[in-house]
């Protein structure tokens, strides 16, 4: 199956109206987070069924997947990616799984919104790290591209999943400065997945950044405390 035959599958699959929907939806317009990206309005599932169908196709298609101006090609690609790498797993192919980790790296720039990063960094990138050094998620919560520093502590979701809260904790309070609303939502998010597994550990954290952490983070990292603890927090009465 070629690269040509996987477009062509994706394009059948699309739906104008949806398309209009999801260019708003991930802020498409100028100077938005999105902007210029092509939608064509295939869903999620669709493109998953389409990934696992051209799950053969060698890398450098899938690169070149992962280069197209439209979004569904670029998660196509990811979710290819992510359906190889998880099929490596269960057979305990590391050069497999390696090959496709350091592919990943290599292409964040294409890696550009947050469904894309949403539905496969921790796939890949957070389990792969999950028993190894783990210095590269420091270094793409310091980088300049919103989109390396929402993959750094989304892929921490794999860690939390283990019961491991170290990198989750560090890296929240590297994020906790960070201007953009798609970063506090993505910590909140993480921190709440690790109080849903460890309440003390939340607390802890809370404890020491609820008062300088941004509303956002705040609200998504408090969603799922009693309601009186959530206004305690929300007040500054804690």
């Amino acid at each position: 199956m070629s690269l040509n035959e996987l477009r062509t599958e994706l394009k059948s699959k699309a739906n104008k109206e949806k398309a209009k929907l999801l260019q708003g939806f991930f802020k498409t317009g100028q100077g938005e987070y999105g902007e210029g990206d092509i939608f064509l309005g295939v869903v999620v599932p669709e493109t998953r069924k389409t990934a696992i169908k051209f799950k053969d196709l060698p890398l450098n298609s899938v690169e070149e997947l992962l280069k197209s101006k439209i979004h569904e090609e670029r998660l196509c690609a990811l979710l290819l990616l992510v359906h190889n790498y998880e099929q490596a797993n269960k057979t305990d192919n590391e050069k497999t799984k390696q090959e496709i980790y350091h592919f990943y790296l290599k292409n964040t720039k294409y890696i550009n919104n947050w469904d894309l990063v949403d539905l496969s960094c921790h796939h890949i990138i957070g389990d792969f790290l999950k028993d190894k050094d783990k210095s590269i998620l420091y270094h793409l919560a310091n980088s300049s591209n919103l989109w390396e520093r929402r993959i750094a502590i989304i892929s921490t979701a794999k860690f939390i999943q283990n019961h491991q809260f170290n990198d989750t904790i560090k890296l929240a309070e590297i994020l906790i400065q960070d201007k953009h609303d798609l970063i506090h939502k993505a910590v909140g998010w993480m921190l709440r997945e690790m109080g849903k597994r460890n309440n003390d550990e939340l607390i802890k954290f809370l404890n020491k950044h609820y008062k300088s952490m941004p509303r956002t983070m705040l609200r998504y990292s408090i969603e799922k405390l009693p309601e009186k603890q959530r206004k305690q927090y929300l007040n500054g009465e804690i």
